[in-house]
This record gives structure tokens, sequence and C-alpha cells, in this order.
């Protein structure tokens, strides 16, 4: 067996076999929060000196000593293999044969329970820093975007119909508004995350002196996690994150979808740049949306990690059981395929643009104006139901007859009510069909002009 004698070896006669130590070590995931395990005992070791548990010259051959491991990872002179079991044993270890026995002070008033949490929690906030940032660049793209091709129409669709004439910039606004919402998720989540479990130990708290909110103090928290029990036990924090990321997935995982459509040639609506599109190994002539297909399909990993913690948590009785380590593989995928799929995304709009023709000429020759025909006859005082129903029988009409909306006389539309005069050709032109509408937050120009304004003025004053 290569591993030392571990620091937890004394009430027992044999050593943990080499079968039993890879099963349960976690090392290979865990060493990922080597920089949050040593920042979290050097604010412990100082607090300790500061309660006088231990000299501050104990204090500062530990803090030293912790310094010059931290500085073996970087440069990877320290071996992380599994026979370390995890992190906190790693350095702790490390730590003893570098300074001595004073070395073994730094685990006083501690457990690897509280430890681990404390670990998690600062990942966490770091992690929220970056997601949060990724999606105001993420939102500024698409703003860019919605200023760039304002006052391009496109068909909107409901059902994956087309309904009525948008402008395209709102609905790229529409997911700058879904994303906000994560960025707030994202936000509220931080607020949970950031309380201090350290001081807990194994779950009944320590009987040294310690000072948990001076500790909280130095690694920047808002206060404690004041039971102990449920300090080393709960992982709320990291089903909240989890779930936030699966919502930022599912908004990534819905535009990815219409970049995927939009670029057949059947829409023909979008072209990303060959840098961020593949090929085929046989077929010649494809250029494949493999970035906006994976982004879908990376969604689910987010899901599966949601459901994996909510299942290792469900039955877990108080307080810490070893079935908590099982949750590092769900944090850590959850946070590098969020910050993943948030960085591709955006060079991929970047790196995308919008056939303002393509659209020009679907806007033709289809019944996206219908509603106005209907609204039309509203404000004609016609009740609404009936307005519809002569509205439906238009379009079944210009069906039978292959024709269209704007090519119908207005000899062929008293066939159907007498309340329509000329000034309803002007209606069933996209273009003046968005003009027309008057509600807050509408496709009309005037409206989306002000979300750009807002989202501009919001985004630009985010750090």
């Amino acid at each position: 067996m290569k591993n030392s004698k571990p620091l937890w070896s004394g009430r027992f006669k044999q050593p943990l076999s080499d079968a039993a130590l890879k099963f349960s070590s976690s090392i290979d995931l865990d060493k990922e929060l080597y920089q949050e395990d040593i920042l979290g005992s050097i604010a412990h070791v100082e607090m300790l000196a500061s309660c006088k548990i231990i000299t501050h010259e104990e204090a500062r051959r530990i803090r030293s000593g912790l310094k010059a491991v931290a500085k073996e990872i970087e440069t990877g002179k320290l071996d992380l293999s599994w026979e370390k079991e995890d992190i906190h044993m790693a350095v702790e270890q490390r730590l003893i044969q570098k300074i001595g026995a004073v070395g073994g002070k730094l685990h006083t008033g501690r457990s690897r329970n509280d430890q681990v949490a404390l670990d998690e929690r600062l990942y966490l906030r770091s992690a929220v820093y970056e997601i949060k940032k990724m999606i105001t660049q993420l939102q500024r793209v698409l703003l860019y975007k919605s200023e760039k091709y304002f006052g391009t129409i496109m068909p909107g669709y409901t059902h994956l119909q087309r309904a009525q004439p948008i402008l395209l910039s709102h609905h790229l606004l529409a997911y700058v508004s879904m994303f906000q919402r994560d960025f707030e998720r994202m936000e509220d989540c931080y607020k949970r995350i950031n309380r201090l479990p350290l001081g807990a130990a194994a779950l009944a708290g320590t009987s040294f002196p310690i000072n948990r909110n001076d500790t909280a103090k130095k690694l920047g928290f808002d206060g404690i996690i004041e039971n102990s029990i449920d300090a080393v036990s709960d992982r709320d924090y990291l089903l909240e994150f989890i779930s936030a990321c699966s919502s930022i997935m599912m908004h990534i995982s819905r535009i990815a979808e219409e970049l995927v459509v939009w670029s057949s040639q059947e829409f023909a609506f979008a072209k990303t740049d060959d840098a961020y599109t593949t090929g085929s190994s046989i077929m010649p002539q494809k250029k494949n949306p493999d970035m906006a297909e994976l982004l879908r399909g990376k969604t689910g990993r987010i899901f599966g990690n949601l459901m994996n913690l909510l299942t290792i948590m469900k039955g877990l009785p108080l307080a810490y059981n070893r079935d908590l380590q099982e949750d590092k593989t769900p944090m850590l995928d959850s946070v590098h395929t969020t910050r993943e799929a948030l960085f591709i995304l955006s060079h991929v709009l970047v790196h995308t643009t919008f056939a303002e023709q393509r659209f020009e000429q679907e806007l033709k020759n289809d019944f996206l104006t219908a509603t106005e025909l209907a609204d039309y006859l509203v404000q004609k005082h016609v009740p609404f139901r009936q307005a519809h129903e002569i509205t439906g029988s238009i379009v079944s009409y210009c069906v039978e007859q292959k024709t269209s909306l704007t090519v119908l006389t207005l000899q062929e539309l008293h066939l159907f009510s007498t309340k329509f005069e000329k000034d309803i050709f002007t209606l069933l032109d996209p273009a003046k069909s968005i003009e027309h509408k008057k509600s807050s937050g509408s496709t009309s120009p005037q409206e989306v002009k002000k979300q750009i304004v807002y989202w501009a003025k919001t985004l630009k004053n985010r750090k």
C-alpha cells in the first residue's frame, strides 16, 4: 500500500485496503478545491491564534507551511494521486511533513465535515461571480445583435407555426430578459452560499473557545450557519446553485434549438461562420451547427446533476454521511459545463448573421397579419368572437383560392363583412402591423427601442 499512515488511523488495527481506499478516495475530484482548502485553513489557524488556542508563532509557521504546500500543488510538485484519500488529508499530511508536529495543530476545533462544506461554499462563491459575468457578456452580445438588426421584421411563431410579424430585435431581447432572471437567481443563490459552516466541527461544535464570526469575517462571509448539525449536513446551497444552472442551460438550449432550425435550408434565417460549425466525414456538402447541438445536448448533463444530488440527499439522516462525498461530481460538472456553454454561445452568436432578405421573403404570401383583420373589425364595433370567425373565413377563402391577404380586393373582403374600408390595406403590411401595436413591451419599434435603451443602460452599469 503506497499510502502513508492516515491521520485518523489511531483506532484501527488494520490499514485500509487499497481497493477500499481507491473506492472511497475523492482526491481526483476535490483536488480542484485545493486553493479554497488552503484559504480556509489559513483563516482557521489565524482565528485559533486570535483566540489563544495556539500561539501566534505556531500560526505563523502553519500559515507559511500552507502557502508552501499551495505552491507545490500549483507547480505539480506535490503528488495528488488517489492514495492521498482527499484534498484535506493530502494538504495536512504534507504540511506536517514540512513543518513537523506543529502542523498537526491546524485541525484543532474543526472536522473534515465542516471543512469540506467550507471549501464548497468558497468554490461556489467564485463560480457564481464568474457565471454572472458570463451571463452579462451573453446579454451584451444579444443586445448588440438587437441594435444591429433593429428594423428587421421576421415571422413570429407559436406552436412553430407562423403567427404574427415581429421585429427580430424583439425576439432577441426576449432572451436578454430570460438570462436576466438567471442572473438574478445566481445573485439570490449567493445569499445562501455565503454563510460560514466552519466551526461546526463533526456535527456538535467544539469545546475549544473558537470565534466563528471572526473566521467568517476573515473569509468575507455574511455570517455563520447557526445550527452546527445543519452546517455539516446541508447541501441546499448546492441544490439551489445547480437548479439555477439548470435554468441557464434550459434557456441556452432554447436559443440553440432556434439556431439549429434557423440554419437549416428549410428556414435559412441564420448563418454561422465556419469557425463554429463542422462538416461531415462522408457528405462533403454538409455544414453542421454542431456547437448549437452540443449546447442543446449538454443541458441534459446539468438536469442530470440536479437529479443526482436530489437523489443523494433525499434519504440521508442527520448529520454528515459519506454519501455527501458524491456531491463533487455534480457540483464541479455543473460549474464547468455552465461556464463553457455561456462562453461558446456568446461566441457563436457573435459569428452568426441573420438573413434579412430571407425574412422579408417569408413575410410575403402568408397570413401573418390576420390578427390585424380581426382587431380592425373589433374597432368597427364587431364583437371579437364574430370578428375572429370572419377573419378565419377570409383565411380559408385565401387558402382555397391559393392567394394571400395582401392581394385581396376590397370587393372580396366585402364578401365577408361590409365593415372593411380602404384603410384596412395599410394594416396588412407587416411593417405597418407592428407599428400599429400600442401595448407596453410589444413589438412596435417604439417599444423595442425602449427595451434596447433600458438594457444598454442596465448592462453598462453592471460590474
